[in-house]
Formats: structure tokens, sequence, C-alpha cells
């Protein structure tokens, strides 16, 4: 827990990407918090840094004193990287999705084991955090769904972590079923999109998007429909500023920007 009105001393992974460049910018303009150091891979940056900033391009040269760990790297790096943080003592706030649930799941035990507060979050945008809220309740009185992401052409991962999300918290509420017409046959391989539990989530891929998502409900008569809509990723850019204000007073590895809220 921070002490009275000591900075927050931060840790940027993944600097040179577009979240993580937004993400260097909000450190640097908030009083509370510390820019001690950045780490990526890239040499080349566009990004201008103190001189007090130290730059790591490999994970095992950081050594800095710091508090929390901001990830936006990517999915193939983002497990050996919150593993890092929290064996040396940094709180990972983790934007970088592709984290599998047993890798969570390790993370979880390793955080308990320091007592070390952590976050995981697949999107840290208000309306994102809302929507998966308000479809969960939703599913208690419409069981039948199906979720639709769409994303930049330039996204790695699919489906997105929001999406997957959404299906985990809906799955919870309802009863596992299969969908549509039983003896359904696709002519077409995978038309029908991805299966978790019987929720069929379907990912799209087009340059002029950032991060959407609509959550389809239907039932006898009627339908409901509720979307998210990212227009700026610096609206994410509040979320992220929460958690590592509020990461340091906790001893656990959450999942979900809804555990500060």
């Amino acid at each position: 827990m921070m002490e009275g009105n000591e900075m927050t001393k931060v840790i940027v992974a993944g600097y040179n990407g577009k979240m993580g460049q937004k993400a260097v910018k909000m450190v640097q303009q908030h009083d509370g918090f510390d820019l001690v150091a950045v780490y990526g891979i890239e040499e080349e940056t566009s990004i201008e840094l103190d001189s007090s900033t130290k730059i790591f391009r490999k994970l095992d040269d950081i050594d800095v004193d710091a508090d929390v760990w901001i990830d936006f790297t990517v999915p193939s790096a983002v497990f050996e990287n919150a593993k890092f943080a929290i064996n040396h003592g940094y709180s990972p706030v983790i934007g970088t999705t592709g984290l599998t649930d047993d890798q969570v799941a390790e993370l979880k035990q390793l955080s308990a084991d320091k007592k070390l507060g952590g976050l995981i979050a697949p999107n840290f945008g208000i309306s994102a955090v809302l929507l998966m809220q308000f479809a969960q309740q939703a599913a208690k009185y419409m069981p039948d769904v199906e979720i639709i992401e769409m994303h930049h052409d330039q996204k790695v991962d699919a489906p997105s972590g929001t999406a997957l999300s959404t299906a985990k918290l809906i799955s919870e509420v309802r009863p596992s079923h299969e969908q549509g017409n039983p003896a359904e046959k696709e002519t077409l391989a995978n038309v029908r999109g991805g299966d978790y539990d019987g929720i069929r989530i379907h990912a799209v891929r087009l340059p002029g998007l950032i991060a959407h998502e609509q959550v389809m409900f239907g039932s006898l008569g009627e339908g409901l429909t509720i979307r998210q809509d990212t227009f700026d990723r610096q609206s994410f850019m509040s979320g992220v500023a929460v958690a590592v204000e509020k990461i340091t007073d906790y001893h656990e590895l959450l999942v979900g920007l809804e555990n500060l809220l």
C-alpha cells in the first residue's frame, strides 16, 4: 500500500504499441505516478521519455525499483512477463489478452504466494465492463445468446478477451445447452463461429474498426441486443489509471476491472 503522497512507480511493457504509447502518456501526465522504466523489444520509438526513465530491451535485464507493471504487449509474451513482474514484486496490471485459464490459475497462485496485488483486465473501458455485467443479467432471463466482436485487422488473437469473458460470465448463470437446429450442418467450415459452452462467438476483423462488441439475445417473439463501441483507445486509460492507483492495496490477482470499481 502506498503511503501518503508517495508516487507510484510504474513500468510500462510494450510501450511502443498503440496501447502502450497511450499508457506511457497517461503515466507521464498523472500527478501520482512516476514512469521509472519502459520495456519493449523494438529499437525505434517516437515516444518522448524523460532522462530518468530507463529503457529495457530484454526481460531479464530489467532491474529497477517499481510498484506496478503495466502490460500491453502480445499474447505470446504476456504470461512470461506477468510471472517476471510478480516474482520481482511488481503488481501487474495486464491489458494484454491471450492468457489461458491454466496460465491465469498459475499466476493467481503465484500472486497469492507473494501476497501481491494484480489485475488481469480483458477490457479497461467502462462501457465494456458495463456490457459484460448487463449481458450476464439478461442471460438469466434470455439464455439463448450469440456474441459478435469486431476489431481492427491487426489484432492477433481471436476471439477477443472481452468476448470470451462475456461468454464465461453468461455461462455462469444459464443452463449449458447447444443453440440452433440440432441437425444443422455447416456447408462452410466454422461459419457458425466459435463455441464456448454452447454460446457462439463470431470475430470480425476489418480496417477502420477499433473495438466493438454486441451480444444478441433471442427468445420467443422478442430479442435484445446490447452493444458497446470504442472509438478511441484513450477511453481505456481512465480504467488503467484506476487500476494503477488501487492495485497495490490488494494481495491477490484479480480478473476484471469491475473488481476495482
